[in-house]
């Protein structure tokens, strides 16, 4: 264990822009449970700045932003990082029950990412990392030949399996649960959370929408939040 850990470590040390590696990841026995992450509206947008590519966030770029009348706050990609750092580290996806997590993009670019993907620790090089994305359309990883994150064709309902609940969770609903009480012991399911600054998500593929909290949740948090109730019904300690 503390060898693996040590590992882990190094990688953090060693790693660099231009490649993505692997998680080490215990896979569960059971495949029939595991949870699905769809992550809506999220801001990854590129931006031509001088003779290269940037993503595009509200604070390196606010003179483009006031330029062309853009809501600072549309600009967040700092959230989706944020996010896929609390879900990819999560002890559910190092068991193997995070089956998989979408981005789907204010622009309408919908990105599959890998649960085994190790995200960059830093936001720089996660920005360069999506910009790679957004052009190429997908990234193989470093030390497999494994594509890692991949931009795929829409809807994303199209890509979850046959027949499992879809879940959307906003603050502003007055259906307030415990999200132990959904998690389905023997089955798959899907929820959706809101990857932006303000506002609500509308997804016509849901079948409700629930509040989680009785405060406003960041998006980071709701998906630790989800992680922990299902690690705590699931039994992954």
């Amino acid at each position: 264990m503390q060898n693996s850990k040590r590992k882990l470590e190094e990688d953090d040390e060693n790693e660099n822009g231009s490649g993505l590696k692997l998680l080490r990841s215990l896979t569960h026995k059971d495949h029939s449970k595991r949870l699905i992450v769809v992550l809506a509206n999220a801001s990854l947008e590129t931006v031509k700045v001088a003779k290269s590519f940037e993503l595009l966030n509200c604070d390196k770029h606010k003179s483009i932003l006031k330029k062309n009348n853009r809501d600072p706050g549309s600009c967040r990609p700092d959230i989706t990082h944020q996010c896929l750092l609390m879900l990819m580290d999560s002890p559910l996806n190092r068991a193997g029950l995070l089956q998989q997590v979408y981005i789907e993009t204010a622009k309408n670019v919908l990105i599959e990412i890998n649960p085994q993907t190790r995200i960059p620790r830093t936001f720089d090089r996660f920005c360069g990392l999506m910009v790679q994305l957004l052009h190429k359309l997908s990234i193989r990883g470093a030390d497999a030949p494994v594509k890692l994150l991949k931009v795929i064709k829409g809807p994303v309902s199209n890509h979850f399996p046959a027949g499992c609940q879809r879940i959307g969770t906003s603050y502003s609903v007055s259906d307030i649960v415990d999200v132990r009480d959904l998690v389905p012991p023997d089955k798959p399911i899907v929820f959706v959370v809101g990857a932006m600054a303000h506002g609500a998500i509308k997804e016509t593929y849901t079948e409700k929408t629930v509040s989680i909290s009785s405060y406003p949740l960041s998006a980071a948090l709701t998906c630790t939040k989800l992680c922990s109730a299902f690690e705590e019904k699931w039994g992954i300690l």
